[in-house]
């Protein structure tokens, strides 16, 4: 093997090792679930964000790990994050917000004197597929007839993530803390919206009522804008990071995770957006903490 030879190979060993083949992972996953959510599985498409978000924590723990920390790495993890933390979730609500559009516009046109109507959610994947409604939505898109806008409104989700993904690579303030929502954070909080559509859609119950209001356009277009704003605020939020064990300076972080323990053990996908909504309420606490004592003791 000859000097240039040896070169590349050291440089291709640099690009490709463990650490960014993680974060390439990492990507590919937020890939595959744009795929699913088109072909209309938004069932299947948020495990393949819970499985990316995984990986967005295992690539910078092992970057640590093997001391291969550096400025490629950083890059191609926001890369890697806009595509799975950013242009994903956006594409996953928007058929979510095609699959209840036009769910809704199926159930509001059945003959009423017809029996055997379909119920929204896991029955009619049986009798008119999602698969179907995307189809159909696309069809108007490619014809420019009819066209349902609503469901692009989604779309704010990358709009943002890409600007909060470029703000915390240049935020010197950010290395031991959050300034505004983590793009996984927000990421996981919309994935609960598909697996409950799912799961309750086609039952009865307050589960079913509860996910029928939260999908509606009036009831989740208005999350996604506030949530996506939160992206971009400069509201500090804690991180999972330890230093030591102890209970001094981490009683915020070991509150959120037995929270968190509790929650999903008896709420199971409910506590997903609970979680979240509960790690924001505990930074904003700890936030007014922070500033009250810092006021007291300057006075």
């Amino acid at each position: 093997m000859n000097f240039k030879t040896n070169k590349i190979f050291i440089t291709w060993m640099k690009m490709f090792n463990i650490p960014n083949l993680i974060t390439a992972c990492n990507m590919l996953c937020g890939v595959f679930a744009i795929i699913l959510a088109f072909a209309g599985r938004i069932d299947i498409a948020p495990y393949f964000i819970f499985l990316a978000a995984v990986l967005d924590f295992f690539d910078g723990f092992v970057a640590r790990l093997l001391k291969q920390q550096g400025e490629l790495g950083k890059q191609l993890d926001s890369l890697a994050d806009m595509i799975s933390f950013g242009l994903a979730p956006g594409i996953i609500i928007m058929i979510t917000l095609v699959v209840s559009i036009s769910g809704q516009e199926v159930m509001s046109q059945w003959p009423s004197n017809i029996g055997g109507r379909p119920e929204f959610g896991n029955e009619m994947l049986s009798s008119v597929n999602w698969d179907v409604f995307v189809i159909n939505w696309t069809q108007q898109i490619s014809n420019f007839k009819n066209i349902s806008w609503l469901p692009f409104t989604a779309l704010i989700i990358p709009f943002f993530s890409m600007f909060r993904l470029a703000k915390f690579n240049i935020d010197t303030r950010q290395s031991e803390s959050f300034i505004g929502l983590p793009t996984p954070a927000n990421t996981i909080f919309f994935m609960a919206f598909p697996l409950l559509l799912n799961q309750y859609g086609g039952t009865t119950g307050w589960e079913h009522d509860l996910i029928m209001w939260l999908v509606q356009p009036v009831v989740l277009i208005p999350i996604i804008v506030v949530m996506s704003v939160l992206l971009v605020s400069e509201l500090p939020l804690f991180a999972l990071k330890f230093k030591n064990f102890k209970w001094k300076g981490n009683g915020t972080r070991y509150v959120f995770l037995i929270s968190c323990g509790i929650l999903i053990s008896t709420l199971l996908i409910w506590s997903i957006p609970i979680i979240v909504l509960l790690y924001l309420l505990l930074s904003f606490i700890q936030h007014i903490l922070r500033k009250n004592r810092t006021h007291e003791i300057q006075s």
